[in-house]
């Protein structure tokens, strides 16, 4: 057994993982974690608890320790497919190991360490849907709840983070004539629209922003349902963008111009976030990052600090994984941030 196995209880671990807490599932988990969680802690020091029904089905978790001036916080659902948890001497597997499920449980191992020590103020967050718009970050925003600083758990590879990217998400709709496909010259395929739209979007150069740099996109959610041997009337989908300081406002512009540049488009605005910069306590090493947190969302806090184990590079990928010594590293980074915002 190693160490970091010798200084944790990974059991708590195992079943946290064991649950299918896919976006819009996560409430099993929840309801588990009100009932498992406080249990973990002597009674003398067990933390105040409550939920908040999210209006979806899900639910969103607050555990309190005396007044709140630091609150850790991440999230309960994951992204598709449910990968059950394996685990070695080195490291753990499966779907949340590190997003963000390995957060929940270095942030509970943080607070259980302050605890037994006598510490007070401070929280713990649990929210639902982060993965698919952050509405239990919205939900909980609407709340009365108040404190100065929060640290949201991500995947970071152990280090607070600068800045992170916005986000800008769009429907797209293109539409066409159908038409018998061996007679192409009497009807539109709204395929060829949306080739159109790609190819210029591919050519459209944005600003590189020195500290975010480059700007990206995805496209998710394409159908055009038409059979083989009929032109496309309609194609849909979802754009996903990833913006910088430099290039917020310019993506926002294209796309309120974009059904200029195609017959047929219609494009629906979906919200998303703007760039932004992120505490760094005095002391600690940082690094920017390129995906989105709940933490544009969670406006109860006045300074924000987002932070930890594990790397994004893995976190939705078939093999995501987490070192446990970086998560042994991470609950005593945790204990120093506290420390360090709250003293």
């Amino acid at each position: 057994m190693s160490i970091e196995q010798e200084t944790m209880d990974l059991s708590f671990f195992n079943q946290l993982l064991s649950f299918d807490s896919t976006s819009g599932k996560e409430r099993e988990v929840a309801e588990w974690l009100l009932e498992a969680l406080p249990g973990l802690f002597p009674a003398a020091v067990r933390p105040v608890v409550e939920r908040q029904e999210v209006g979806d089905g899900t639910l969103n978790l607050l555990f309190t320790w005396g007044q709140p001036q630091v609150v850790f916080c991440s999230h309960l659902d994951t992204v598709p497919p449910y990968i059950p948890p394996t685990f070695t001497d080195k490291e753990v597997r499966g779907r949340g190991s590190c997003d963000a499920k390995g957060q929940v449980f270095a942030m509970l191992q943080a607070c259980l360490r302050l605890a037994k020590a006598g510490c007070s103020g401070f929280g713990l967050l649990l929210l639902a849907g982060e993965e698919t718009g952050s509405w239990g970050a919205k939900a909980f925003a609407k709340t009365a709840f108040r404190a100065p600083y929060l640290i949201v758990g991500e995947p970071t590879e152990g280090l607070p983070v600068s800045a992170c990217k916005g986000t800008k998400s769009y429907g797209l709709r293109f539409l066409g004539e159908a038409f018998h496909s061996g007679y192409p010259q009497y009807g539109s395929s709204a395929v060829n629209g949306f080739i159109s739209f790609v190819n210029q979007l591919k050519a459209k150069q944005f600003p590189i922003d020195p500290v975010l740099g480059e700007t990206t996109w995805n496209i998710g959610e394409l159908r055009s349902d038409n059979p083989q041997n009929i032109l496309a009337p309609e194609l849909t989908c979802r754009l996903y963008f990833r913006t910088t300081f430099a290039s917020d406002a310019e993506v926002q512009a294209w796309m309120a111009a974009a059904p200029e540049l195609v017959d047929g488009l219609e494009v629906t605005p979906r919200g998303g976030d703007t760039p932004a910069r992120y505490l760094v306590p005095q002391g600690f090493p940082s690094a920017p990052v390129s995906f989105g947190t709940d933490a544009p969302h969670l406006t109860n806090f006045r300074e924000k600090v987002i932070f930890g184990p594990g790397s994004v590079r893995f976190a939705h990928r078939p093999d995501e994984h987490l070192l446990l010594a970086d998560l042994s590293a991470a609950i005593d980074t945790h204990v120093a941030l506290f420390h360090s915002l709250a003293d």
